[in-house]
């Protein structure tokens, strides 16, 4: 597309949808008009991509899922669509700053962590492979929640990013389908008719997923809760306002915030609520798709892949059977196994507290025909299976874990230690009864935001050097291993780090007034707060270290930036204060005039996309310290590994794979292996025996207690010092002695600098393998069945 058709086109929706001449347009103007120009290229694709699924009578698939952490979509879509020298010289014409018009765009508050944004690359990912996919989710109108800090303390407020038009979008207000809840259920033969007491209606809202080189695209289908009865006229002609609006309000409540606390039984309902409503309007939105084109339910598995992301969208299972059985009248056990073979889970977590539980009384309070039909799903599956030793209720409860499992024909893990780990412990009785139900898929991040787009310096490198392909097919990153021995490109690459730790060192200085000398380590631990992934093992490290620089301030240490980021959930008081702790130890550490040289600590606010594309780029070490075992994957340890910054970390999750791959000399190993973990548990006071064996742990614990970062309040850390010397869960006490040997062994290498190049580059040049097209293309074989459209190479040619 030439710049001036481009021009014509940006300056046509400044006009015509905006409102706007170019003389008096604002920032926002002009992202929105290019969205909308950007937008346009992408729609002709999209109308295309769903013709030929249609004429070609593909298999789709559907990915259900609670998070889609999409962040910025303007740049990801410019580069995918190879607009961006036409976009950037277009702005330069006409005397405009094209970054500033980019970072104007408000990150998309749809998801957290690790899981929204693992949905996020696979939907970009299977648009690249021509694979015709639907994603489908909750349109969140606040999101989780924007994180601000108050005295180190972490305070949540409500994200806004709707407050503004969502350019990329297209509501469908014709899609809108009626989702029930409570009521009673009337039992007629086999089949159950359930007659709601409430109901809100799920609103569609589209967002095109453009592909790599624009060949496909697929759809982001968001539903948003309405009400049923939008105004009560009546209520309001008689003086009573509020109630007059009731409806409308409690019927968005559903689509507001991501994760609500639940805490509280309400909380709880919210939630269930939530993943009931966006589940079963997919399922009638996929059944609807289906029934457009065939006329047989036996085909629905040959035609339907349901991808189940985590044990959110777990009643699929029944709400599948339910429609089956009672609105399309097939025979229970038809139902089931035809659900079945529609229906996969992926599990993401190995705690038994993660996998959710409802109780049974909640369950039949808001989805009564769902527990009948729960009941007779565990019914039957205990009648094929009478030796068997698990149920799927217990204790009154509903074990959403185990009903995935069930109503799955492939379970998957997300990486080869997890997925093991998976048949040894949260899913041992169901694998001896199912031995090919598990498979492994490790997960993967797309090359094409986290390389090409967040580090375009690097990728100009890359592609000097082996040339373009490497964007569509990552695993031609090895062919840079050669050029490893170039010292002039090892210099190039240490140049492309040291301009992005001077723009990080920039930023940092002009909006969190912090000074950070890019000379220095920048030491990275982005993701959500939890005590399995030991945050608090990071600052306590930091505190042993500042106490070590303090007692010999000459002894050649090497400067050091700590920088952290992510959020607490609101409900999780012990995650909340070890944000405050390390909130407080960069207060001190970073006033200390003898040792703010060589140690400094940030934890940078509202941690998001955006701030991972600005962070990830420019770091140094990549902390990946969770307990071992207790890690499901991790896609932040890919991304930092992609774009050359080295690995501290222990043998959990993908770590044990990126080490595998990356080479041992280049990945700072520590800590003890799951097996060890489990069995140093079993050791009676194995906190105080290493707190004993190991006087710098004992002497920064200590500091915990006596008011050090706290002078006003001494004993305001204490509750961590405690947990961290007694219960220790999560073996912060037992690790922490060969984690500061790791790190001392990070620091020697760091001081020499022609190694830790040659190690950043081989950590690029073998990180290939970890591109979530690889993943996509496993899920496609393995689980779904699903193939690249036909046309797709039609498409790609035209």
């Amino acid at each position: 597309m030439s710049p001036d058709s481009f021009q014509e086109s940006l300056l046509g929706h400044l006009k015509y949808s905006l409102g706007k001449d170019a003389d008096h347009a604002s920032t926002y103007d002009w992202r929105v008009a290019l969205t909308y120009a950007v937008r346009d290229r992408i729609v002709d694709r999209w109308f295309a991509s769903t013709r030929a699924t249609y004429a070609g009578q593909e298999k789709r698939v559907y990915y259900l899922s609670m998070e889609f952490l999409i962040g910025r979509l303007l740049e990801d879509a410019v580069v995918n669509l190879g607009l961006m020298d036409t976009a950037r010289e277009t702005f330069q014409a006409m005397g405009l700053d094209y970054k500033e018009i980019l970072s104007d765009e408000p990150d998309a508050a749809l998801g957290n962590g690790g899981l929204g944004r693992l949905a996020a690359c696979f939907m970009e990912s299977l648009a690249t492979l021509g694979c015709p996919a639907y994603g489908y989710g909750i349109r969140y109108e606040h999101g989780l929640f924007r994180q601000r800090f108050e005295g180190g303390r972490q305070v949540e407020e409500p994200e806004d990013w709707l407050k503004q038009v969502n350019a990329w979008e297209f509501t469908r207000p014709e899609v809108a389908i009626n989702i029930g809840f409570g009521g009673h259920v009337h039992v007629k033969g086999a089949r159950g008719i359930w007659r709601p007491s409430e109901a809100v209606i799920a609103e569609a809202h589209d967002t095109p997923i453009i592909g790599w080189q624009g060949h496909w695209a697929n759809t982001l289908r968001l539903w948003a809760a309405q009400p049923t009865q939008l105004f009560d006229l009546e209520r309001f002609n008689q003086g009573d306002y509020a109630a007059a609006a009731e409806p409308e309000a409690l019927a968005r409540t559903i689509s507001r915030v991501l994760y609500p606390d639940d805490t509280t039984e309400d909380g709880k309902a919210l939630r269930l609520k939530q993943e009931y409503f966006f589940t079963a309007a997919s399922l009638r939105d996929i059944l609807r798709r289906f029934d457009s084109e065939y006329s047989d339910l036996k085909l629905l598995p040959q035609k339907v892949a349901i991808q189940l992301n985590d044990t959110h969208p777990a009643i699929a299972g029944p709400e599948l059977v339910r429609i089956l059985l009672d609105e399309r009248g097939m025979p229970l056990d038809d139902a089931i196994e035809t659900a079945r073979l529609c229906l996969s889970y992926t599990n993401h977590t190995l705690l038994p507290e993660a996998l959710e539980r409802w109780s049974e009384g909640l369950m039949t309070r808001l989805l009564p025909r769902h527990m009948q039909i729960i009941g007779q799903i565990d019914n039957a599956h205990a009648k094929s299976y009478p030796s068997r030793a698990v149920t799927v209720r217990e204790h009154g409860q509903v074990k959403m874990g185990e009903l995935s499992f069930i109503m799955a024909h492939h379970v998957n893990g997300v990486s080869a230690l997890h997925t093991e780990l998976m048949k040894e412990t949260v899913f041992r009785d169901l694998h001896e009864l199912h031995p090919e139900r598990i498979v492994n898929q490790t997960n993967g991040v797309t090359p094409r935001r986290w390389m090409l787009g967040c580090n375009p310096h690097l990728a100009e490198v890359i592609t000097d050097a082996i040339g373009p392909d490497w964007v569509g097919d990552a695993e031609k990153l090895s062919e840079l291993e050669p050029h490893i021995e170039d010292a002039q490109f090892v210099e190039r690459l240490g140049a492309v780090k040291h301009s992005n730790k001077i723009a990080l060192s920039n930023w940092l200085s002009s909006e969190h007034g912090f000074a950070a000398d890019p000379r220095a380590l920048f030491d990275v631990q982005i993701k959500r707060l939890h005590e399995y992934k030991r945050q608090h093992l990071n600052i306590l490290e930091a505190i042993a270290l500042w106490q070590e620089i303090r007692d010999n301030p000459d002894a050649g240490w090497t400067p050091r930036i700590k920088i952290f980021a992510g959020k607490a959930a609101p409900g999780y008081v012990f995650a909340k204060e070890i944000i405050h702790l390390i909130n407080s130890v960069a207060t001190r550490l970073n006033a200390d005039p003898v040792t703010s040289p060589y140690l400094k600590v940030i934890f940078v606010p509202n941690y998001n996309v955006t701030l991972a594309e600005r962070l990830i780029p420019a770091s140094d070490l990549s902390e990946q310290i969770s307990t071992a075992g207790k890690e499901a994957s991790g896609t932040g340890n890919m991304k930092f590994a992609m774009n050359g910054a080295l690995t501290v970390g222990t043998l959990d999750g993908a770590n044990v794979e990126i080490r595998e791959r990356v080479g041992a000399k280049n990945f700072f190993l520590f800590g003890m292996t799951a097996q060890e973990v489990v069995a140093r548990r079993e050791v009676e006071a194995h906190a105080a025996q290493a707190i004993a064996a190991d006087p710098r742990l004992a002497r920064a614990i200590e500091t915990l207690r006596d008011g050090t970062f706290a002078p006003d309040a001494p004993a305001r850390f204490a509750g961590i010092a405690d947990n961290i010397a007694g219960p220790d869960y999560f073996l912060v006490s037992s690790d922490f002695t060969d984690y500061w040997r790791a790190q001392r062994e990070v620091d020697a290498t760091f001081a020499k600098p022609e190694v830790w190049a040659r190690m950043a580059g081989l950590n690029i040049a073998r990180s290939g393998w970890f591109s979530s097209d690889r993943t996509i293309r496993g899920y496609m074989n393995d689980i779904w069945n699903a193939q690249v459209a036909q046309d797709m190479k039609k498409l790609a040619a035209e």
